[in-house]
């Protein structure tokens, strides 16, 4: 079985930089639409396959392996821009109170992943061209690095010193700690659904991880 480390898969990536996702899944038979909307998983799918992952491919194991993330940039007054934050992982409060930084899960998930850009045209468009190709690979001591683990004991210590539900989106200059899934009252049962919080990477950063990157 072939393995596709991250290297190589950012090199064959880097390949389709300007080339459209929605007409490369045609060549891959992959599902773009469903029921007249978007398959939200269609990119991701696409991506795989570009950076040569397949059936007998498989990622690099024992610490090398890696995660995909598209992340959707449109214009805003001539300047790209990215959409949305994006998810970097999510939060076990017992995790988070026993790990340090450079321990936790958040830290593995960031150096993995391969960043990819992608221009957005529009919710249901059937264009998606690939803008660029990344990684996070910076030494620990890299003053970004710094800011991201200052963010990262703020929202660490306020856990363990005020508990998990007073944690907030509004915490952290580069990643927060947001609520991710349905939350509220669970119509059929009445009762509040538990309230789940995952690392999210500010647009702010995002920006700055394509721009360290030119």
């Amino acid at each position: 079985m072939k393995i596709v480390t991250r290297t190589v898969a950012i090199q064959n990536l880097k390949k389709y930089i300007g080339k459209d996702l929605m007409k490369l899944a045609v060549d891959f038979g992959i599902t773009t639409y469903e029921t007249g909307k978007q398959n939200k998983g269609c990119k991701g799918l696409i991506l795989e396959r570009l950076a040569g992952l397949q059936n007998n491919v498989s990622k690099a194991p024992n610490g090398l392996s890696y995660e995909l993330k598209s992340v959707s940039f449109y214009y805003v007054k001539g300047k790209l821009v990215p959409k949305e934050t994006m998810a970097i992982t999510m939060i076990n409060p017992e995790e988070l109170k026993k790990h340090s930084f450079f321990e936790s899960h958040c830290w593995a998930k960031l150096k993995s992943i391969v960043f990819c850009a992608v221009m957005w045209h529009g919710k249901n468009s059937g264009e998606a061209e690939i803008l660029k190709v990344t990684s996070l690979d910076f030494a620990e001591n890299d003053d970004l690095i710094k800011e991201i683990k200052a963010d990262y004991d703020f929202i660490r210590a306020k856990l363990i010193k005020e508990g998990f539900n007073k944690l907030t989106g509004k915490d952290g200059k580069w990643i927060q700690a947001r609520t991710k899934g349905t939350g509220g009252i669970n119509p059929r049962t009445g009762e509040r659904r538990p309230i789940t919080r995952a690392f999210y990477a500010r647009k702010g950063l995002v920006s700055r991880i394509f721009e360290i990157s030119n």
